[in-house]
């Protein structure tokens, strides 16, 4: 009997000891320099924002059968990807709306009633932010929230963003054949354009959301910035603004006159808002006539030196918050440099990430050239 109650104890011991082990897989430390015990097993996941389904479709095969809740920034900015991806997957008006568009919007007690078993949110954006009341209060409750980044530092938080998705999420070894995917892309731009002459370098200015704010917001130190300086091209809004995004004066943008003007949108088809029309059901000629429209109906704009010689192009508006960024990164370099890099084709590359990662063709105009 004594032995049966000594060996009892035992088991107990053990099983105690070993609980943490079975609950928790790893500990990581996010993109926001937090450690994070990431659980063993994932059922339940809360995004921040809705468009970090763009990311999560690289990983995940469906891609939201772990999903319970998200905002509704997806639906409300580009309401052409979310038509896609529900004509594919009818559970997505199904899942569990913690807040509209913005960081202010997302109610905690929703978040909480959901049960995640992870929360993903980014460093910055519409969704919760590091500060946000509501990490804390996953975090006593038990739930880890892992912070990723495709937004304010592309070039040094693409990768380890998805790495961290790979093992959060059980998927490891889709993440590192995408990462491979991205980082032989890039090369192909980096081996032309790091041997380009100072003075070949063209001074651009990318104008986000062209049309569609009342001033000029661009692209400062970080963000689609870095991704101009490695297309082969000089950052103008570095010189104007210190943080990855944010707004300049009309008088700023003319006293740099830049040589290449890209703008970058996301209307779709019937919108009645003014700006750029791109992304999915938007036709060649419908992009780029709302290109010129955000080109040369503001006369500050209009009298720019890039946009006078004709110098003008424009982007889907959401490559600045996911990796798909690698398809803009190669677009960007064929227009600044096109006899250099004249064996890049974007076209190609964003048919075959399509075809290898989200299992669907492509449809739609993504960038475009006045």
């Amino acid at each position: 009997m004594m032995m049966n109650i000594e060996l009892s104890r035992r088991q107990l011991l053990l099983a105690t000891l070993m609980a943490p082990t079975l609950a928790r897989a790893q500990t990581v430390t996010d993109l926001a320099g937090r450690r994070v015990d990431l659980p063993r097993k994932v059922e339940r996941i809360v995004l921040g924002e809705g468009r970090q389904l763009y990311t999560l479709a690289l990983l995940e095969d469906p891609p939201l059968a772990r999903v319970v809740g998200w905002q509704g920034d997806m639906a409300a900015f580009d309401p052409q990807t979310y038509q896609q991806y529900r004509a594919r997957f009818a559970q997505i008006d199904a899942i569990a709306k913690i807040g509209s568009t913005s960081e202010a919007s997302v109610s905690p007690e929703k978040v909480l009633s959901l049960r995640p078993d992870l929360a993903i949110f980014s460093l910055s954006g519409h969704g919760p932010g590091r500060r946000h009341p509501l990490v804390e209060q996953l975090q006593k409750s038990g739930v880890p929230v892992l912070f990723i980044d495709f937004r304010e530092h592309p070039l040094a938080n693409t990768i380890p963003s998805l790495r961290l998705l790979g093992q959060a999420l059980g998927r490891e070894a889709r993440a590192e054949k995408f990462i491979a995917f991205y980082e032989a892309q890039t090369r192909r731009v980096t081996e032309l354009t790091q041997g380009v002459p100072i003075n070949q370098l063209p001074r651009v200015l990318l104008d986000a959301r062209a049309g569609d704010v009342a001033g000029v917001l661009t692209a400062g130190r970080g963000s689609l910035g870095e991704l101009i300086e490695m297309a082969g091209g000089i950052n103008a809004g570095a010189d104007l603004i210190a943080s990855p995004l944010g707004e300049v004066s009309l008088e700023a943008v003319i006293a740099a006159r830049p040589e290449v003007y890209i703008a970058t949108g996301y209307q779709h088809p019937g919108a009645s808002a003014a700006g750029l029309r791109m992304g999915a059901q938007v036709s060649e000629s419908m992009a780029r006539e709302s290109l010129l429209q955000v080109a040369r109906r503001r006369p500050e704009i209009a009298t720019l030196p890039a946009v006078r010689a004709g110098r003008i192009h424009g982007v889907w508006h959401h490559f600045y918050n996911t990796p798909y960024h690698v398809v803009m990164l190669q677009a960007m370099a064929r227009w600044l440099h096109p006899q250099r890099l004249a064996g890049v084709d974007p076209q190609a590359t964003w048919q075959l990430m399509h075809r290898e990662f989200l299992g669907m063709a492509p449809s739609g105009q993504y960038w475009i050239s006045a």
